[in-house]
């Protein structure tokens, strides 16, 4: 067993675990193109009709990329990150549909699908479970949304936040983790990160897990859930998709949801649909992270956001207390893309990541400080 494994495994045993988060994993269109089995590349965006032409923009601005590339290319320098910590549960947000419909969504102008012989990418990185509620996994209808969750299954990966009906897509994803309890992962969209509310999953209607609304009312229905499902030991993640893609500022509604879910029971709040972080925040000793940002996309080399260096991205580690759920400690490790792969960045450009998130999480009472191997919560 690898030694990093060994590692998860005692801190488990002790009381605490430690998790990998990620915001929005993109891998569908360009990234798709560029691996061993690309869907059909058309497109029907208002200004580029072929996937490939994200890849000739990523090119253009960093230099080539070799085609196909292995399944484990678009992770990087993130594998050895991941395995240095050697967290005991991986989740990411799977912002794309895994499918070879061709059924667009007609009232969308955005259509992420990835190819079914693609899933080993998803698998060279470990990836334990797939949070599938948000604004892309119906890209391509229903019947693209059963196939996406049959292959993920099929490959061994837990989904959280869609499924055949309602009662499925509210269905917490379980990881085992090896001292015998378990992570539970709530998954949830809202209508404000540009999920339709026809997607909502019925009681007979497969789709996502769409919130009504952020009340608290709300927050206290997923805590008699969060309650219900719990054990001992167990750490429960309530997974928010929502809000704009760009932009520090975190609505009102929103802090006071989160807060809302952390005083229902809830252990942690991962927040992601912002292209770039956004503030973090302790509240009652729990971690919430409002935005994680994309951790993969296509984004490369289209202009017009710069300001937020979308190109800069974090692997988030939390380290939870087994006993009450309690934040330990907040490791985060920052990654550039380059050539559509994950790379360390220049100490510049992680010194300005740091200096950032500290700024825009100082409001929240959280400081941020720069380590060698990466960030911490201070």
């Amino acid at each position: 067993m690898h030694p990093a494994v060994d590692a998860a495994q005692e801190r488990s045993s002790t009381g605490t675990v430690t998790l990998f988060l990620s915001g929005d994993v993109m891998t569908g269109r360009g990234i798709d193109q560029v691996l061993p089995h690309p869907s059909k590349p058309g497109l029907r965006e208002s200004y580029v009709t072929d996937a490939r032409e994200y890849v000739a923009l990523a090119e253009a601005r960093n230099g080539p990329v070799k085609r196909p590339i292995p399944f484990s290319y678009v992770w990087g320098d993130a594998l050895e990150a991941i395995a240095e910590i050697g967290p005991s549960a991986r989740v990411i947000n799977l912002e794309t549909s895994v499918t070879v419909s061709d059924a667009y969504c007609p009232r969308k102008g955005i259509h992420y699908r990835m190819h079914p012989g693609n899933v080993p990418t998803l698998q060279a990185a470990g990836i334990d479970a797939c949070v599938l509620a948000n604004n892309h996994v119906l890209d391509f209808g229903r019947a693209g949304l059963l196939e996406t969750l049959r292959l993920l299954h099929a490959a061994g990966i837990r989904t959280a936040g869609a499924g055949q009906h309602l009662a499925d897509a509210q269905r917490p994803a379980t990881i085992e983790l090896a001292s015998g309890a378990r992570v539970l992962l709530f998954a949830f969209c809202t209508e404000d990160s540009g999920v339709p509310k026809t997607w909502a999953a019925g009681a007979q209607l497969p789709g996502v897990n769409v919130l009504d609304d952020l009340s608290l009312a709300t927050a206290d229905e997923i805590g008699a859930r969060v309650r219900a499902s719990k054990r001992a030991g167990d750490i429960a993640i309530a997974t928010v998709h929502w809000g704009s893609n760009w932009g520090y500022e975190v609505p009102a509604k929103h802090v006071r949801f989160a807060r809302g879910l952390v005083d229902a029971g809830v252990d942690l709040v991962h927040g992601h649909s912002s292209h770039h972080p956004r503030p973090i925040e302790v509240y009652r000793g729990h971690l919430v992270l409002y935005g994680c940002g994309d951790l993969i996309n296509d984004y490369e080399g289209i202009a017009g956001y710069e300001s937020f260096r979308p190109d800069l991205s974090l692997l988030y580690f939390p380290t939870i207390d087994r006993r009450d759920g309690s934040l330990v400690g907040l490791r985060m490790t920052p990654m550039q893309t380059r050539r559509l792969r994950l790379v360390r960045p220049s100490p510049e450009d992680a010194s300005w990541l740091a200096s950032t998130l500290d700024e825009i999480s100082r409001p929240f009472g959280a400081r941020i400080a720069s380590k060698e191997a990466g960030f911490v919560l201070g």
